[in-house]
């Protein structure tokens, strides 16, 4: 089923995307509730039509998301979480986790603009805020031990250097 999805859906696409799904997803979940609509000839005649209408507001959008993008250039997230003997987390650190100690370093985003997988292990990882359909921002995350000091953020320095290099080069560039 091919529809026009009305706002953004993390996974799926983006406000305004012609995206195709399953017969059910559609009919019983993002028509019902407004995420979408079917896409029609009519109706892509009009989103094209708006699409061409909105074109400054959309520039002004990638503006703001570009500029919310670049408070996280440079940031890098350190957790610490309690752990057993093996290494293995009681519990995990999730996108939520991320986002309440970004909140402790003044910058404010929502749990569900961040991408990443549950993490169950001491280390380092990527996880990516995405602001826009063009602008997505890699962090690094370190998880600890709760109690360690400092000889297991040096361990895994060399782990975290590798993205946070690369990933701003790679930001700019586009």
């Amino acid at each position: 089923m091919e529809i026009i999805l009305k706002e953004d859906i993390i996974g799926l696409g983006y406000k305004n995307d012609i995206v195709n799904v399953k017969n059910g997803y559609g009919r019983n979940y993002l028509i019902p509730t407004g995420k979408a609509i079917i896409a029609s000839a009519s109706a892509k005649k009009v989103l094209a039509e708006n699409l061409k209408q909105q074109a400054h507001k959309l520039a002004a959008i990638l503006a703001n998301a570009q500029k919310e993008a670049e408070k996280l250039n440079g940031v890098a997230v350190e957790v610490a979480a309690k752990v057993s003997a093996t290494g293995v987390l009681y519990g995990s650190v999730t996108s939520a986790t991320v986002a309440e100690e970004l909140a402790k370093k003044g910058i404010e985003i929502d749990r569900k603009r961040i991408i990443m997988k549950d993490i169950k292990t001491v280390g380092a990882y990527v996880a990516t805020a995405v602001f826009h359909k063009e602008v997505k921002v890699e962090i690094p995350v370190t998880v600890i031990a709760e109690g360690q000091t400092e000889a297991p953020k040096a361990e895994v320095a060399p782990v975290k250097e590798a993205p946070v290099v690369e990933t701003p080069a790679e930001e700019t560039a586009e």
